[in-house]
């Protein structure tokens, strides 16, 4: 329950310290009198955005704080955020004029996600402007999910649903992306398989070269070994010579010193000449033509030259760069592949999966439905719309969507004998006040919520009807604590406390009311400014009156 609430420098309000009681609160006030100010400071701390032009004096800063009365039921709540938790629980709200606004829960400071969500489970406040949204299908839903207890299915049918689409468009956005490329990768494949054809990573293909000039030479190399072997060793050639003065040098070599180192040099170049002579026969034996080898050595060096050719490049290296390269991209168009794949069987668990939730929520609405619309009708009854009748009619839609692939639509009457028609065409403005109206007390009841705080709900109505209003706003205070802004005198004389919005000159307040005060103010609301006795006694019957 809300106890209180202090206001600081915000808009017209520069301070501003309320103590709210239990039961029915109505709020009155001229137009003008800041009521929408007090419910802006409400909304801020709430966790609502920030909006830096309330800052009314830019030199300090904007503070809203509220305490709320807890029971032990929100422990679990504070023990998961890792928050200490209070019966008399602060949230504070905090806005500089440099543009940085600030949350705390119990002065622990908290992101402004984590304050809403426990807010949420505080107070809701009901601006006039939601009565359209009675319109729409979205806020249709989530009356009946909140009456039937399928929130928590509803939400789990969009999460599935939106994972289902994620990966839909992914896949999507990959078999396009694949088909447009699809020339490319197999060009770049067919280079990649002519790459590894040539097995550049364990062929040297200048060795190859070298071979093929060699074997391409034999002949002229077969003449040239023959040459230098007979050359040498031919009859009378230099081996025979070196020989000869061998032999005769080794005769007078100690005649002369000089003699026995020629001596010693003639025998060092005649084995000198033998080795080269039998260098040259061994190259010779071993040297032969062999076509075959030829053939497909050039065949091979003719390919890779080719290959450099076509690549534009020099040597074997950077063609195994390019083999890389595109090694790399065809590994990752593979990847995609995969990911297609894969992603075509999440589609299929998750549509299934999907198919399944929505199955048992469209089950379950349809059965809340009914319950919700007995409901509505029993609350309407008591606002003086006796023979009232709603229908929530669900249908199936072909696909699924974010509502589990099926629409709501609320057919109304005002009477028994008008057919049904769409709420939209069917019902007043009076009529729609009314019915969000029944249906605020049937979801506050079903949350369980402590504070409820209406925006001018009873709008469009007044005479015996407001006075049903009243009643039944009396009846709701008795169960939650419940603030209602309202220009009906017969809403206001039904309330347990009274609390008014005054403004002099540019400031704001917000005063609680003793009776007399309240019978002047219920008096002004139905006379105007200038309050008549015949006005005041007015007042007086009306708060009187059961």
């Amino acid at each position: 329950m809300l106890q209180s609430l202090s206001i600081r420098n915000f808009a017209l309000i520069e301070s501003a310290d309320i103590a709210f009681p239990d039961g029915f609160i109505a709020i009155t006030g001229e137009t003008g009198s800041g009521k929408s100010i007090l419910l802006g400071a409400l909304n801020l701390m709430l966790g609502e955005r920030a909006d830096y032009s309330v800052i009314r004096n830019p030199e300090e800063k904007t503070v809203v704080e509220a305490a709320f009365r807890l029971s032990d039921t929100y422990k679990n709540w504070f023990e998961e955020q890792e928050l200490d938790f209070d019966p008399t629980t602060i949230i504070r709200r905090e806005i500089t004029n440099g543009g940085k606004t600030r949350a705390f829960i119990n002065d622990t400071p908290v992101q402004l996600t984590t304050l809403k969500e426990l807010t949420e489970q505080l107070v809701y406040i009901h601006s006039q402007h939601q009565t359209l949204a009675l319109k729409q299908m979205d806020f249709q839903f989530s009356v009946l999910d909140a009456v039937g207890e399928t929130d928590k299915l509803a939400e789990q049918v969009k999460e599935t649903v939106r994972d289902l689409r994620k990966k839909e468009n992914e896949l999507n956005l990959l078999q396009t992306a694949n088909a447009a490329a699809q020339r490319e990768i197999e060009f770049a494949r067919f280079q990649y398989d002519e790459l590894i054809d040539h097995d550049l990573e364990k062929t040297s293909y200048e060795d190859l070269d070298q071979q093929l000039r060699s074997l391409s030479n034999v002949d002229q190399l077969k003449e040239l070994f023959q040459a230098i072997s007979d050359g040498i060793t031919e009859d009378g050639g230099p081996v025979d010579r070196l020989r000869i003065l061998k032999s005769l040098s080794d005769k007078q070599k100690t005649t002369h010193n000089n003699v026995e180192q020629l001596h010693e040099r003639i025998s060092a170049a005649l084995i000198e000449l033998s080795d080269i002579a039998e260098d040259a026969q061994v190259s010779l034996d071993k040297l032969d033509s062999d076509p075959e080898r030829i053939a497909d050595l050039t065949e091979k060096v003719d390919r890779f030259n080719r290959l450099l050719n076509k690549h534009h490049v020099q040597t074997q290296e950077e063609l195994l760069i390019i083999q890389r390269n595109l090694e790399e991209q065809l590994q990752l168009e593979d990847s995609k592949d995969e990911r297609i794949q894969l992603l075509e069987q999440e589609i299929i668990v998750l549509r299934t999966e999907a198919q399944k939730l929505s199955d048992t929520l469209f089950e379950s609405r349809s059965k809340t439905a009914e319950m919700v619309a007995k409901r509505i009708v029993e609350h309407l009854a008591e606002l003086k719309m006796e023979g009232t009748r709603i229908v929530f009619s669900l249908e199936r839609l072909p696909e699924l969507d974010m509502n589990g692939g099926m629409t709501v639509s609320c057919q109304f009457s005002a009477n028994k004998a008008l057919d049904l028609k769409p709420i939209d065409k069917a019902a007043s403005g009076g009529e729609l006040s009314r019915l969000m109206l029944a249906i605020q007390a049937e979801l506050s009841s079903k949350k369980g919520l402590p504070t409820l705080i209406l925006d001018e709900i009873d709008t469009g109505v007044s005479g015996d009807v407001a006075l049903r209003v009243g009643r039944f706003l009396a009846r709701l205070g008795k169960s939650m604590q419940l603030l209602a802004v309202t220009h009906l005198p017969q809403v206001a004389a039904k309330s347990v406390h009274h609390f008014e919005v005054k403004k002099d000159q540019s400031r704001t307040q917000i005063v609680p009311l003793k009776e007399e005060e309240r019978i002047h103010a219920i008096a002004k609301i139905m006379s105007g400014e200038t309050v008549t006795e015949a006005a005041l006694d007015n007042a007086r019957q009306l708060v009187a009156l059961d």
